[in-house]
C-alpha cells in the first residue's frame, strides 16, 4: 500500500516550509534514509528523508512552494500501484492523497488579477504564513491587504503579498498597518506610496514606472542568480531592519592582554576540565551576556512601540553557515559558567553547520554578538536583528601603541567593539555607557569572571 509523506513539523513555531529543491523524481527507487527534498522555515534550512523504502509514485508540490506542515508532499509505493493525485497544479492548495480516512482539502480560489473587481479583504484574524507576515511588514503593507490567500482553506502566503506588492507602491510608515489600503492604490507619498491622508481620501490607480533593464557588459559574461530560500529571508530581513528602525552604531576599545593570557592559560589545561576548548568568541559572549543584563533597553525587545525589558538574557550568536547567515540562541546564557557556555556555542554552531537545528532554537533571543574579527575586520556595522534593539560586532585583535607607567612607549594588544543600537529605545549615553562597562570587564577578564 502506497505510504504519503507528509511535510514535517520542525519546531512548535513553524507553520509552513518552503520546497526549495527536489532531489527525486517520479519512477525514482528510494531506500528510507533517501533525501527527498530540501525545505526551509523562515529560519533554517532542513533535508527531508523519504522514512520508507520503495518506488516514488507521485510528487505533489513544486520548487518553490510554501507548504503547510504535515500537508503531503510525495507518494511512495510499489512500481506501477496506482495512486489517486491532486487534480491541482498549486503546492498551497493541500491535495488529497492515497489515504482513505483523510478528506480531500478543497482547491485553492484563484488569485485576483489587476482588471478584477475590488480585492474582498478578509477579516482581521484571517490565516497567513510567517513568511507573508514577513513580505507585508517589509513592503509597508498590512497582511489582510493581500485579500483573499490562494493557500489551503483561504490563507494568505507569501505569493499573495508579492502580488499585492506588484499591484502598487505600498504605504508610509504612518499609513503602515491600515486595512483601508487596496492593491494597486497609489497615492501622493514619495514614489506614488500611499499616505494615511490618501487612505481618507484615496485616489485612483497610476501606472507605475517600469525599470530600465541594465545593458551587459561588452565582454566577459553576466551571471544572474535569484535572491531565494534563505539568501532572499536574509535579505528581507536586513531591509526591513533598516526600514523601521533608527540604527546607529558606537566603537570603543579595550586592551586584550589580559584575555589572550587566560585563554593561553585555558588551552593549556586537562582536556577533561572542558576548558581547552574556550575561544576568545567564547570569552567576550559570556563576558557581554553578563554585562548586558545590567541594560535593560539593550537587553530587549521593541514590538508595536512597546518596550520588552528581560531580566533573562538569551544570547543570538551570529554563525556562518553554506546555507548562509544563522543565529541560534544560547537561552539563559548570563546563568552560565564559562565551560557550560563554550559547549553550547559548540554544540549550536555544528547543528547550524550541519543543517540539523531545530527552528525553535532560532528564535527568542534578547540580544545578539557577530564576531568578525577572525577575519581581519577591525570596524563593521552590524544590523540589528529585530524586534531586539541592539547587537554588538565583535573585531580583530590588533598591537597598538600604548604609553608605559614610567613614560615610554610600548605595544598593546587591543581589542574594538562595534555597537549597533536602535535610537528609538537607546540613546548616545546608554550605548557609551554599556560599551564603557563592557570593555572594563573584558581589560580584566580573569577577575570579572571570577566575580
Amino acid at each position: 500500500m502506497a505510504t504519503t509523506v507528509v511535510m514535517p513539523q520542525l519546531g512548535n513555531t513553524v507553520e509552513s516550509c518552503l520546497v526549495t529543491a527536489w532531489h527525486v523524481k517520479v519512477g525514482d527507487t528510494v531506500e528510507a534514509s533517501t533525501v527527498l527534498c530540501d525545505i526551509e522555515t523562515d529560519k533554517s534550512t532542513m533535508d527531508v528523508p523519504a522514512g520508507v523504502a520503495g518506488t516514488v509514485l507521485a510528487l505533489l508540490v513544486e520548487e518553490g512552494d510554501d507548504v503547510p506542515v504535515k500537508s503531503p508532499i510525495v507518494i511512495i509505493g510499489e512500481p506501477g500501484e496506482v495512486v489517486d493525485t491532486p487534480s491541482a497544479p498549486a503546492a498551497e492548495a493541500a491535495p488529497a492523497v492515497a489515504e482513505p480516512a483523510a478528506p480531500p482539502a478543497p482547491s485553492a480560489p484563484t488569485a485576483p488579477t489587476a482588471a478584477a473587481t475590488p480585492v474582498e479583504v478578509p477579516a482581521e484574524d484571517a490565516p497567513a504564513s510567517p513568511r507573508a507576515k514577513a513580505a507585508a511588514n517589509a513592503a509597508g503593507i498590512s497582511v489582510q491587504s493581500a485579500g483573499v490567500g490562494t493557500g489551503p482553506h483561504g490563507r494568505i502566503i507569501e505569493r499573495d503579498v508579492a502580488a499585492a506588492v506588484a499591484a502598487g507602491p505600498g504605504l508610509t510608515a504612518g499609513a503602515r498597518g491600515s486595512d483601508a489600503y487596496t492593491p494597486g492604490q497609489t497615492g501622493t507619498g514619495v514614489g506614488g506610496r500611499v499616505t494615511t491622508a490618501d487612505l481618507a481620501a484615496p485616489t485612483a490607480p497610476a501606472p507605475v514606472a517600469t525599470a530600465t533593464p541594465i545593458e551587459a557588459a561588452a565582454s566577459g559574461t553576466v551571471t544572474e542568480t535569484p535572491l531565494k530560500g534563505i539568501r532572499k529571508l536574509i535579505a528581507d530581513r536586513m531591509r526591513e531592519s533598516l526600514a523601521v528602525s533608527a540604527q546607529l552604531s558606537y566603537d570603543m576599545s579595550a586592551s586584550a592582554e589580559a584575555m589572550l593570557t587566560l585563554r593561553a592559560r585555558l588551552k593549556a589545561t586537562d582536556p577533561s576540565l572542558g576548558l581547552n576548548v574556550v575561544t576568545i568568541g567564547d570569552l567576550i559572549g559570556l563576558v557581554t551576556a553578563k554585562v548586558v543584563r545590567n541594560h535593560p533597553n539593550l537587553n530587549a525587545h521593541l514590538v508595536d512601540g512597546v518596550l520588552r525589558s528581560f531580566s533573562d538574557v538569551h544570547l543570538g550568536m551570529a554563525v556562518d553557515t553554506p546555507r548562509g547567515l544563522m543565529v541560534p540562541t544560547i537561552r539563559g546564557a548570563a546563568a552560565m559558567g564559562l565551560r557550560e557556555f563554550a559547549a553550547t556555542t559548540k554544540d549550536l554552531a555544528a547543528q547550524c553547520q550541519e543543517g540539523k537545528i531545530s527552528p525553535d532554537l532560532l528564535t527568542g533571543a534578547t540580544f545578539t554578538v557577530s564576531n568578525l574579527g577572525s577575519f581581519g575586520i577591525t570596524s563593521f556595522t552590524p544590523i540589528v536583528n529585530l524586534p531586539q534593539t541592539g547587537i554588538l560586532g565583535i573585531n580583530a585583535i590588533v598591537p597598538a601603541a600604548t604609553v608605559n607607567p614610567d613614560g615610554s612607549l610600548g605595544v598593546e594588544r587591543r581589542i574594538s567593539f562595534s555597537l549597533t543600537a536602535d535610537h528609538q529605545v537607546v540613546d548616545g549615553a546608554d550605548a557609551a555607557r554599556f560599551l564603557r562597562d563592557l570593555t572594563t570587564a573584558i581589560a580584566s577578564v580573569d577577575l570579572y569572571l571570577i566575580g
